[in-house]
């Protein structure tokens, strides 16, 4: 007798060992199991029969069964025959007659509706988790920060203040190259020294849209970026590589320039594969919804820059109704520490010219973190004026994968009558 027909004749024999009725619909995971872990077990041993003997075929099909390297001749249950004779049935297709397949199903219907019973359900649940999920296309990331931050100074009494910010992002991608990004965020505040720190928004716990853009591919080497609440500056390359802690410092010396704000606005790259950028765009004013008007003129700006292994180097120029704006940055990798320096000028249409400036370092491999220590003014100072300055000093380092924190202190230097501010902070960010 040919294989196949001991396998198909092995589960019928099993049956009659013990068999009951089941409704398919009434099968759920608590009857699966209990009846899965039951003592209906089958084995050659416990097999009688008055008609099947030694050298019957149908005999031979149940010895080749519990001897299978499946079962390995342990006792098996009908639940088990049930679906080694479900998935034969399923791959094999023209080797079994309607009598046979009526047979058996009629022989292991209890354990064939468990199993098709428990099919249907899995497949239900995928099909619902699906429905209610992004497409594959759709990714989003959240991010929460929290400071614990104490200051004095700036005519304010001392003070211990803890702060949070909130941000969800989502990144749709239609064709593979492009990608529309929403983003909002919450918070309750930038710190007890009034927005010295680069820290979160302050929404007052609303949930706010920060952006809406989208990026797209002109060509290999050219990208484009429209859209709401999108700085000109995102698609600009400064070159500095300090992790700053207060916000002024963030913007490396030029915060007009290379960190053009703006509201609406349309913005492109050009990258030549050679370390070179060239960027530019144009962009309505903080809060405007139109974009070169008349009554809004708005901002355009230029910027290239020059990356290479272990240094980089880029220019900016900015201009608006009244005033231009010009940045120079800078930055070199010694290996065991960085150095980033920028310059920006403030040209305004009538008045004197006004610069900032900043110059930190960068120590990478501190321990389990990264150090960073920078100096700089507190925005544009002209030639006439007293330059009041920002120092800074921070330690950086992460807690797990997707935990990092940061502690440091500052100085902010007031005008004369007020007493400069100091403050130490400890901020963490977890992403996810």
């Amino acid at each position: 007798m040919k294989l196949f027909q001991k396998l198909i004749a092995a589960p019928a024999i099993i049956s009659m060992a013990s068999g009951f009725a089941v409704n398919a619909a009434e099968i759920n995971s608590t009857d699966l199991s209990d009846y899965s872990n039951s003592n209906n077990l089958v084995s050659l041993g416990d097999f009688k029969s008055d008609t099947l003997f030694p050298g019957d075929w149908a005999y031979d099909s149940l010895k080749d069964l519990t001897n299978s390297p499946k079962f390995n001749g342990n006792s098996v249950t009908r639940l088990e025959a049930a679906a080694e004779l479900n998935n034969l049935i399923a791959g094999g297709e023209g080797l079994m007659n309607g009598a046979a397949i009526g047979r058996l199903s009629d022989e292991l219907g209890s354990e064939l509706a468990i199993i098709k019973g428990r099919v249907d359900g899995l497949e239900a649940r995928v099909n619902g988790l699906e429905a209610g999920a992004f497409s594959e296309t759709t990714s989003a990331s959240f991010g929460v920060d929290a400071i614990l931050e104490a200051s004095d100074g700036g005519g304010k009494s001392e003070a211990v203040g803890f702060h949070y910010a909130w941000e969800m992002k989502t990144k749709t991608s239609f064709t593979g190259e492009d990608t529309l990004t929403i983003a909002a965020e919450a918070g309750n505040g930038a710190g007890t020294s009034g927005g010295v720190l680069d820290f979160g928004a302050s929404t007052a716990d609303a949930i706010e849209i920060k952006d809406v853009n989208y990026k797209f591919p002109i060509g290999d080497n050219f990208t484009m970026k429209v859209g709401d609440s999108l700085k000109i500056s995102k698609s600009f390359n400064q070159a500095c590589s300090y992790g700053a802690f207060t916000d002024e410092l963030s913007n490396c010396g030029d915060g007009k320039a290379h960190n053009v704000s703006g509201d609406i606005s349309a913005s492109g790259e050009y990258d030549f594969d050679n370390g070179f950028t060239f960027s530019g765009g144009v962009s309505g004013k903080k809060g405007a919804t139109e974009l070169l008007t008349k009554e809004n003129p708005g901002i355009w700006a230029l910027n290239a820059a020059y990356e290479a292994d272990t240094y980089g180097l880029s220019v900016a120029y900015a201009s608006d109704v009244d005033n231009a704006y010009w940045g120079l940055n800078g930055t070199y990798d010694f290996d065991q520490f960085a150095v980033s320096a920028g310059m920006g000028f403030k040209n305004p249409d009538s008045g004197a010219e006004s610069t900032s400036w900043m110059a930190g370092v960068t120590l990478p491999e501190v321990g389990i973190g990264e150090v960073n220590i920078g100096i700089g003014t507190d925005g544009y100072f002209k030639d006439a004026e007293t330059e009041l300055l920002i120092y800074e000093a921070s330690y950086g380092f992460d807690l797990a994968d997707n935990i990092g924190m940061t502690v440091g202190a500052f100085i902010q230097e007031k005008a004369a009558g007020t007493d400069d501010i100091t403050g130490v902070a400890s901020t963490i960010s977890f992403s996810y």
